[in-house]
């Protein structure tokens, strides 16, 4: 069984009029090597591109924006980036609303070439269920081999933070045409969240992925007065799994 900890993450974003992409976690620790067992990076020919996580064993959930460059493959199985196996992607599914970041959908799943063994490395995490609530101040965690810091560098060693859920009321009056379809977590008056290159992770609560990592205010992760925002994902179930029986 997977540590409830272990099952708690997310990643974050982008958007117009403000809002940017988004890739490294903010004030965080280094992850034990024993948690988060379902964390991947996905990757072009150059190296770590964004974060996922895997949910089945040959599907990964990320965030649509990562589709910007030719993503090749995903590492499984390592916190560190200089090791792990890697798994080619098969195939990309966005929905099909999906246009840009700042609209929302900012969702998408890959196929991976083969399905990959679960062991003491690698694991699943659950999804959230149709109509799954979360609750204001409900503390979750969001990791990522993103910057540190605004002006900083992506990471090798996979961090995360713990951050409370906003009330999308607060949400929407801080955000200029917020995209539906959202969870708002961290930023906002603390010094946490995510950074550039954590985009596609998950936010995690009570050992659920509950959002993924979609968007914050203009690079800047170090923290700007409002909320970081994340792709809901229990609004995307149904489509998720069509496209896992295609």
């Amino acid at each position: 069984m997977m540590h409830d900890l272990n099952r708690q993450l997310l990643q974050v974003l982008i958007c117009l009029r403000g809002i940017e992409f988004v890739v490294g976690i903010i004030n965080g620790g280094k992850v034990p090597e024993n948690l988060m067992l379902y964390m991947v990076s996905v990757q072009d020919d150059y190296g770590h591109v964004c974060g996922g996580i895997l949910i089945s064993e040959d599907f990964v959930l990320t965030a649509a924006q990562s589709d910007g460059v030719k993503l090749k493959s995903v590492v499984l199985g390592t916190h560190n980036l200089k090791e792990g196996v890697k798994t080619a992607i098969k195939k990309k599914y966005k929905p099909e609303a999906y246009e840009s970041f700042d609209k929302g959908h900012d969702i998408m799943l890959l196929k991976l070439s083969r399905k990959v063994p679960l062991n003491n490395r690698v694991q699943t995490i659950r999804l959230p269920e149709s109509g799954m609530n979360i609750k204001e101040n409900q503390r979750c965690y969001v990791a990522g081999w993103g910057k540190t810091s605004t002006q900083g560098l992506g990471v090798n060693e996979l961090r995360m933070v713990d951050v409370s859920v906003i009330n999308l009321d607060i949400c929407k009056a801080q955000w200029y045409d917020l995209p539906a379809n959202v969870i708002c977590a961290g930023g906002y008056g603390t010094n946490k969240g995510f950074c550039q290159g954590d985009s596609g992770g998950p936010l995690v609560c009570n050992g659920i992925a509950v959002g993924i990592v979609s968007f914050n205010r203009n690079f800047m992760c170090t923290y700007p007065d409002v909320p970081n925002g994340y792709t809901d994902v229990s609004k995307y179930l149904c489509w998720i799994n069509s496209k896992k029986v295609v």
